[in-house]
């Protein structure tokens, strides 16, 4: 009687120390999460830029404002841009994080207008001078 006494305290002191070596495990997990603003995903942004401040690196987008880092990868009608480059009035769309000092700090972004045409649009259609699809659309109520 006194053995298997002996044995269920010990099993019960093992599996005590097994449990709470896994609970402290888990609560040292969670205490290493990576900082604030750097564990949130990039967010998307669009608009025309309202302000561009070359000193403090940031333009303004939709009354949100945007800051340039060395990681940033900027471009303007497909060349590679600077805070320089930037025009007031032309059209803006990228992705951001928010930095721990609460900056939107932008991880890329293209400025000017959309790749594919003059316009932006049908930006797959412009595969050669003859459309077989264009007659067919327009000539059917003559």
């Amino acid at each position: 009687m006194k053995n298997r006494l002996l044995k269920i305290t010990l099993l019960t002191i093992v599996t005590a120390a097994i449990t709470g070596f896994t609970s402290a495990l888990r609560a040292d997990d969670s205490t290493n999460a990576p900082a604030a603003g750097t564990d949130n995903k990039p967010q998307k942004f669009y608009g025309q830029v309202s302000a561009v401040d070359t000193n403090a690196m940031t333009f303004t987008v939709d009354d949100q404002t945007y800051t340039l880092t060395g990681e940033s990868q900027a471009t303007r009608n497909g060349s590679s841009a600077t805070i320089s480059d930037i025009v007031v009035g032309e059209p803006a769309r990228g992705s951001y994080t928010k930095g721990a000092d609460g900056k939107l700090d932008v991880t890329k972004v293209r400025f000017g207008k959309k790749a594919g045409g003059k316009s932006g649009k049908k930006k797959h259609s412009d595969t050669g001078s003859t459309d077989t699809n264009a007659p067919s659309a327009t000539s059917g109520g003559q």
